[in-house]
């Protein structure tokens, strides 16, 4: 009898589990809809971010070079020494073509007075100027270019007695104290210029040992007519004066031809032996000929031993910036340098060893594109990018900060509402408010807002996206 109650008890317990797993079963259990339902994503919310108060510090960011400043290329005005020079150079005045007998330097410094090159034995001479040589300068000429060789004896030392912008005498034996100075024969005149000299002063001679005769050959017919009664009124008389006034009139032009002559007679400086450049020291950056070659073209390239960096940014970054800005310059091996910016847009200086072409992707400011790229120069302190020239550098330029720290929020928040005002929208109690704000300085994708009262504090959440 004893096994019938467990017996039951099994049967209840069994009973009971079948009925649990039943209930288990069917909870589990879904018909498609509610499948479906359950598989829906939720119902899409705002995107807020949300409102901060910090600094803001705008800035200027771009890529840029490391260069030496103001490149020119270098040419020679002329040619070296003259077909009849009579300087004493051997081989000068017997050379067909002129050829490069000691090349200029690349990567050294020239100062003024030095000798860049020498062609034919001759040598090619730097000086200070901004007019550019162009032209034989020698007694007679006058002008610019005569001023500035003037200052520029005066300068090295041999004064010329003054700066009178006339090339004299005293100029001609200034340049020769220079030219020797430097071991070489100054370029004076010769042999053919001494043999006009002095054929000129030959026909002066003659001229006046006519008109002397004139005179002799007139006083002797004087009182004399043509019957010889000594009335003065005969031919003798008309004659002797028609002879003395051609030989007097032979004289003058005489007289007239050597002083012309003469006022351009002396030493001189051939077009070809100085080079004028209008900031020195210099660097000889590249060069272009070689010993043996004939100087008839580009001779190299000069840039100033200062360094600048080169960038271009966009237009619209090129709107906030101006000439005396400061920049932060950093070159990839860590070096930082504060600078200033020198110039922008038009200003920039061109390429004159590049025939003054904008570099590919630059604008000089005047396409009327507002989004073209503008080139910008930022000077650095002598020698403190020398060893990164030629190299990169990142240039970053500070164009406003805020006043301490203030309200914030992304850039993506801000919005124009038709009334024309700038609004942000609040996500608050489950609802988005717009409210008024005042747009300020914005950078690193944040934006400075102001609102009109309390409608906007830390800790509210902008809408940035749905």
């Amino acid at each position: 009898m004893s096994s019938r109650p467990k017996q039951l008890g099994i049967i209840v317990v069994a009973v009971g589990l079948v009925g649990v797993g039943g209930w288990f079963a069917g909870s589990q259990m879904q018909s498609p809809a509610d499948a479906a339902a359950a598989h829906r994503p939720p119902k899409a919310g705002p995107v807020t971010v949300a409102v901060v108060r910090r600094s803001l510090t705008a800035s200027v960011v771009a890529q840029g070079s490391v260069e030496f400043a103001s490149p020119q290329s270098l040419a020679l005005a002329g040619p070296v020494g003259s077909p009849d020079s009579g300087s004493g150079d051997s081989g000068v005045g017997d050379a067909v073509v002129q050829r490069v007998t000691k090349a200029p330097v690349a990567g050294s410094e020239v100062k003024e007075g030095d000798v860049l090159m020498q062609v034919s034995g001759r040598p090619v001479l730097v000086l200070r100027g901004s007019v550019p040589m162009y032209r034989t300068l020698g007694p007679g000429a006058s002008g610019d270019d005569v001023k500035q060789l003037e200052q520029a004896l005066t300068r090295l030392g041999f004064d010329p007695g003054g700066t009178t912008g006339t090339y004299g005498q005293s100029d001609a034996a200034a340049v020769s104290r220079w030219y020797r100075s430097k071991g070489f024969h100054p370029e004076e005149p010769g042999f053919a210029d001494r043999q006009q000299l002095g054929t000129l002063e030959a026909a002066v001679t003659t001229a006046q040992q006519a008109l002397l005769e004139a005179r002799n050959q007139g006083s002797g017919s004087q009182g004399t007519d043509s019957k010889g009664s000594g009335g003065g009124t005969g031919t003798g008389g008309e004659e002797g004066r028609l002879q003395l006034r051609a030989a007097q009139q032979q004289l003058d032009a005489a007289d007239a031809a050597l002083s012309a002559f003469q006022a351009g007679y002396g030493t001189k400086i051939p077009a070809g032996e100085v080079v004028f450049l209008p900031d020195l020291p210099a660097r000889l950056d590249k060069v272009s000929v070689k010993i043996g070659d004939t100087p008839s073209g580009p001779i190299g390239t000069v840039t100033s031993s200062k360094v600048v960096v080169q960038a271009v940014v966009p237009g619209s970054d090129a709107t906030l910036l101006h000439k005396g800005m400061t920049a932060q310059v950093e070159t990839p091996d860590g070096t930082r340098v504060e600078g200033q910016l020198v110039a922008l847009g038009d200003d920039v200086p061109k390429d004159e060893s590049e025939d003054g072409k904008d570099a590919p992707g630059t604008s000089a400011g005047g396409s009327g594109d507002a989004t073209a790229p503008v080139p910008v120069q930022v000077s650095v302190p002598a020698g403190k990018l020398t060893k990164n020239a030629n190299g990169s550098a990142k240039v970053t330029i500070e164009v406003g900060s805020s006043d301490g720290d203030v309200l914030t929020v992304p850039i993506a928040a801000l919005h124009t509402s038709a009334d024309g005002w700038a609004r942000v929208q609040v996500a608050r109690g489950g609802k988005v408010v717009d409210v008024s704000v005042k747009a300020g300085l914005s950078a690193d994708g944040q934006v400075e807002v102001r609102p009109s009262g309390d409608d906007l504090k830390v800790g509210d959440h902008v809408v940035v996206g749905q």
